[in-house]
């Protein structure tokens, strides 16, 4: 999915789980796993992707809330990565009740299962349940206030792994993602980064969500795979971990960043803010890089240079096939 080199997964050739495993950052994480583990996936392709499972994971087509496929797809695991999720904040403000469902419901369900397999867990949370932090950058430690559904889900998603480890003895980590961004990514709900090079390639103005003062931590998949890989035989269970790069940028200067690196045009348009918007984030990474000893390696620039790079090799292949098949209907 990516030249950028993948971390290595070293956990002792052990049966894995990746729910939601045909999205974006479970597509590279299973491709890092892969072929030193036995790895399924499980995902109801809601927007999750086939070309995102690389070949030799197991799929189990289903929901996340579906007792007899988890069942099936969690016998004999060791570790499961819990990615699974609704993670658009729009949806979550129009349809609170089934994203809670889907993303603390489900959460439950895994946490469950993982007791009956005496399995290891690591739940994907989110910066979202910080809401606006009162101070930058934000550690672990900070109080959570969310401001949307999605949040407030994520939220006690977050809290229920912790709790478990507490309770029962589960060994869980939790990794708070700050804004996610790499090769793979697209849909309606893939992020900015996505979004502004969809724009910026059709020549098309960068639509800004409010004055684009709003700041973002932007952390790359390939160092988002390195601690997901890393959490999942840690010692230092039962917390969670920030997983940013500890520098933040604004949306206008992504903007800028994106259109440098493909030679865009076009402006910018700037739209009304959306609810729920956080207006400043930043991950303080001290406890990724002390207790999970992962340092963020993907600068902003080199990552994004790279998305553009990866989107024209693509572009011209996707091209050459269809001349290839042009050709052969002509013969």
């Amino acid at each position: 999915m990516t030249d950028l080199p993948l971390p290595e997964a070293d956990l002792g050739d052990a049966t894995v789980l990746i729910t939601g495993g045909a999205g974006f950052i479970g597509g590279h994480l299973a491709a890092a796993l892969l072929p030193e583990n036995e790895v399924r996936v499980l995902d109801d392709y809601s927007t999750g992707e086939t070309s995102n499972v690389p070949d030799g994971a197991a799929v189990f087509c289903a929901d996340v809330r579906n007792e007899d496929a988890l069942e099936r797809a969690m016998a004999g695991v060791d570790v499961v990565f819990h990615l699974a999720a609704v993670v658009s904040v729009e949806t979550s403000v129009e349809n609170p009740v089934e994203v809670h469902r889907v993303n603390v419901d489900g959460t439950l369900a895994v946490l469950e299962r993982a007791r009956d397999e005496n399995a290891r867990v690591v739940v994907a949370s989110s910066a979202a349940v910080y809401g606006e932090p009162t101070g930058l950058p934000v550690n672990e430690d900070a109080d959570t206030d969310p401001l949307s559904p999605y949040g407030a889900d994520k939220l006690a998603a977050d809290t229920y792994a912790r709790v478990y480890a507490d309770v029962y003895d589960l060994p869980v980590a939790v990794l708070r993602f700050f804004n996610v961004y790499g090769p793979g990514q697209r849909g309606p709900y893939s992020g900015v980064v996505d979004a502004f090079l969809q724009r910026a390639f059709a020549d098309e103005p960068l639509v800004v969500h409010g004055d684009g003062e709003q700041t973002r931590d932007f952390v790359h998949v390939t160092d988002v795979v390195r601690a997901l890989l890393t959490a999942a035989s840690t010692e230092h269970t039962g917390l969670a971990f920030n997983v940013g790069t500890g520098s933040s940028v604004s949306i206008n200067e992504l903007a800028d960043v994106i259109r440098d690196a493909t030679g865009a045009t076009a402006g910018v348009d700037h739209e009304r803010a959306r609810p729920g918007d956080i207006r400043h984030s930043r991950a303080d990474c001290t406890r990724m890089r002390e207790l999970l000893g992962v340092q963020p390696t993907v600068s902003l620039r080199e990552g994004v240079e790279h998305l553009v790079s990866y989107r024209l090799d693509r572009a011209a292949n996707a091209t050459g096939r269809d001349e290839a098949i042009s050709d052969s209907i002509a013969e």
